[in-house]
């Protein structure tokens, strides 16, 4: 029999939903036999699988010792740092995450990602080390794209995850976006709202002006405005109403204006030939909206913006 206390980042969790994440090479199917035949039990009494844990709750586990090993994960202890600091308090942090750099791991197994330099970052502060976590590590609130800069959420505990990930689901925070397009849009500033579907196969999305048959299809909606144009060039600032896969690429393609540098919704030989080779997109600024949820509440009413020479393509 073995033991494990709850702590603060475990608490607030469905018991089998904290198995899943403390013990992930015990199938399923066994936790839950485990949990109904009582070999798993919370403070010596019977547990229920959807049990919320508290913070001092004991778990006794009569289970077999294989399920209790964990493989090691601290790759982040060896690497370094390559994201700026725009705001950090006890919760959160918000970075801004350099063009080139992956938020987190994709199909050819990149470990040197954001969510891997945040764990990296807090480990040389003394903020974080797994071997006294049960459950949690520090984890990313949202994403960017690998070829885009800018702002990412990054929570500390358990809580603000939380926290976060509803606020960013409700649209509690307003994300802004500044790019450079190709040609001047007529309009200088306006609302498009359309559909998108993924193309998982090709990496890439369409965008209908109406709605398709597949069953895929998300509705998108995209506000701009036009700040500024040059040589035929055009900064844009773009507020993302819905979060999609490559929303702002597509959308402001789909009107014949795609991002430049963009090689995927573009051609940009031409860009190419100007030394630029990734889309001109960054993630510049994040609006909070107020009321928000506890432990964030002190973030309501509050702006993050990344100063002009931190954006490298103005």
């Amino acid at each position: 029999m073995r033991e494990l206390k709850i702590n603060s980042n475990d608490a607030g969790q469905r018991l089998d939903k904290f198995l899943t994440k403390a013990l992930p090479s015990m199938p399923k199917s066994l936790m839950y036999k485990a949990i109904r035949t009582k070999k798993i039990k919370v403070n010596r009494k019977r547990a229920e699988i959807g049990q919320v844990l508290v913070e001092g709750d004991v778990l006794q586990l009569f289970i077999k010792d294989e399920f209790f090993a964990v493989q090691n994960s601290d790759f982040y202890k060896n690497i370094k740092t390559s994201f700026d600091i725009v705001y950090e308090d006890g919760n959160i942090i918000i970075a801004n995450k350099p063009v080139g750099l992956l938020c987190h791991s994709d199909d050819d197994g990149e470990q040197n990602t954001l969510v891997e330099q945040v764990k990296a970052y807090l480990w040389g502060k003394g903020e974080y080390d797994e071997e006294n976590e049960n459950s949690f590590a520090p984890a990313l609130c949202n994403r960017i794209d690998r070829n885009t800069c800018g702002l990412v959420f990054a929570a500390k505990n358990a809580p603000s995850l939380r926290a976060m990930n509803e606020i960013v689901k409700n649209r509690q925070v307003k994300k802004f976006y500044l790019c450079k397009v190709h040609g001047i849009p007529e309009k200088r500033e306006a609302t498009l709202k359309g559909f998108l579907v993924k193309d998982s196969a090709e990496n890439m999305v369409k965008v209908y002006e109406k709605k398709p048959r597949s069953n895929d299809a998300k509705e998108i909606i995209t506000k701009y405005r036009v700040i500024s144009a040059d040589d035929g060039d055009a900064l844009v600032e773009v507020e993302l109403v819905t979060g999609r896969t490559h929303q702002i690429r597509a959308h402001m393609a789909s009107i014949g204006h795609p991002l430049v540098g963009d090689g995927k919704y573009a051609e940009n030989s031409a860009d190419r030939k100007r030394g630029i080779y990734r889309q001109a997109l960054c993630s510049y600024k994040a609006v909070f909206e107020n009321e928000l949820p506890e432990p964030m509440s002190y973030l309501s009413g509050k702006t993050f913006e990344l100063p002009k020479e931190k954006i490298p393509f103005i």
